[in-house]
């Protein structure tokens, strides 16, 4: 079975992004950065690209448990999630006051041989620094003054943890949203909580046993991200008075505007808990599918109810490039949701793209593959031709645009067609 085989046996649909090995300049990079020598025990490090917005940025974890919910993984366990929110703060973080991108447990395992995400996206085990990577956010900076912000949950890829789209989320906290990132336990690579358990992905073993129903696995696996999403929706009410959270913060939230976004998995996730529960008001679908296999292991016409059903409320689907890159775009899903959708819709195609190109991959991957720690076969085969800096800016300008426009009332007309600010997205409506 080749890599793109492997990747889509796991569920782990969020292969990774951006351009191919000719590509010179990765976005947010500080410079040029010298190959590691092999055998020196010097890793690759890379940047994320700073947040656009004119706020600085706040971050914070928080533990939920649900007790009135067996873990669907591991019965016999209630349900233990790890989320974290960026938010707008006061005094921008510098030098080590800025966040780490991941904590150390999770890194290692991230970047460990036959790791769900290093079998997804390819980079060579223990080639990278990924406790290194920094965020651009101040941890537990108090929440800034000026009253209540809309709440944008995101969620990842089947199989990818909650820190693999923190450039986007960073961008749109710095922008003034609140925004909630979830890890679903045993779907996650990895989950890091704060007893020091380390919770590592059950899918891929799953996924590739002799048998194994790929579309009861899919089922399985969404709904149990809906029912993790609807939990943090019940819990964000009550975290106005759990004392973990920085002053300012809980008195933010306004959860009479809440939006969600996710790619791949987290895509589909988005729009299926819009479908399934009325307070999320508009949805962004990241090349996410919206139909399963049948039993017999073939892609068959089976489409979540969200699209069956269609949505009443308004969402954004983001397709990629190419369909044999592993895109849902005009795959039976999301013609399904298309015909069936009364609310305001729109698609967007980003030209060149790839799967992951709407992930940090698109930042990250370029940075590595420049310092050896991942194959420019790799970066062709699965990340396109769209250049890093673009993939990157229309990312956050469309996903921006569509939260500002249905929970803010404020209308750039990006999404009113084609845009000479970005000839690479093509629009439909």
């Amino acid at each position: 079975m080749n890599r793109r085989g492997r990747a889509v046996a796991a569920v782990l649909l969020a292969a990774t992004a951006t351009a191919t090995a000719t590509v010179t300049g990765g976005v947010g990079a500080p410079g040029a950065v010298a190959a590691p020598e092999r055998g020196t025990g010097q890793q690759a490090r890379a940047w994320l690209p700073r947040p656009t917005g004119p706020y600085p940025v706040g971050t914070t974890s928080l533990q939920l448990t649900d007790d009135r919910r067996d873990d669907p993984w591991k019965p016999g366990q209630p349900r233990r999630l790890m989320i974290s929110l960026w938010y707008p703060t006061t005094r921008p973080a510098t030098g080590d006051d800025r966040a780490p991108y991941m904590l150390p447990a999770a890194a290692e395992h991230f970047g460990s041989a036959g790791s769900a995400a290093q079998s997804a996206h390819g980079f060579e085990p223990g080639r990278t620094d990924w406790a290194g990577i920094r965020t651009h956010a101040r941890a537990g900076a108090p929440g800034l003054p000026g009253g209540k912000r809309p709440v944008v949950l995101y969620s990842a890829g089947f199989g990818d943890p909650r820190t693999w789209g923190t450039g986007l989320v960073e961008d749109l906290a710095s922008r003034g949203y609140t925004v909630v990132t979830v890890d679903h336990t045993y779907d996650a690579s990895e989950v890091a909580f704060p007893d020091g358990d380390l919770a590592t992905s059950v899918l891929p073993a799953l996924m590739t046993r002799p048998g194994a129903d790929m579309g009861a696995l899919l089922r399985k696996t969404l709904q149990a991200r809906v029912d993790d999403t609807r939990f943090v929706l019940d819990r964000l009410a009550g975290l106005r008075d759990d004392e973990r959270l920085p002053v300012g913060l809980a008195a933010s939230l306004d959860l009479d505007r809440i939006g969600m976004v996710g790619h791949s998995g987290g895509g589909s996730t988005a729009l299926q808990t819009m479908h399934d529960d009325p307070r999320v008001k508009a949805g962004v679908n990241m090349d996410g599918q919206l139909h399963f296999p049948g039993p017999d292991g073939r892609t068959g016409v089976f489409p979540t109810s969200a699209a069956e059903d269609g949505l009443t409320r308004p969402f954004l689907l983001m397709g990629t490039g190419a369909d044999d890159s592993g895109s849902y775009h005009r795959q039976p899903g999301w013609d399904a949701l298309w015909r069936h959708s009364t609310g305001w819709h729109a698609d967007v195609t980003l030209t060149g793209s790839r799967h992951g190109s709407y992930t940090d991959a698109q930042s990250l991957l370029p940075q590595l593959a420049r310092q050896g720690a991942i194959g420019a076969e790799t970066l062709t085969d699965d990340l396109g031709d769209v250049r890093p800096d673009r993939a990157v800016a229309a990312t956050r300008s469309y996903v921006a645009s569509f939260l500002d426009r249905w929970l803010r009332g404020h209308d750039d007309h990006l999404l009113d067609g084609p845009s000479p600010t970005f000839p690479e997205v093509v629009h439909e409506r």
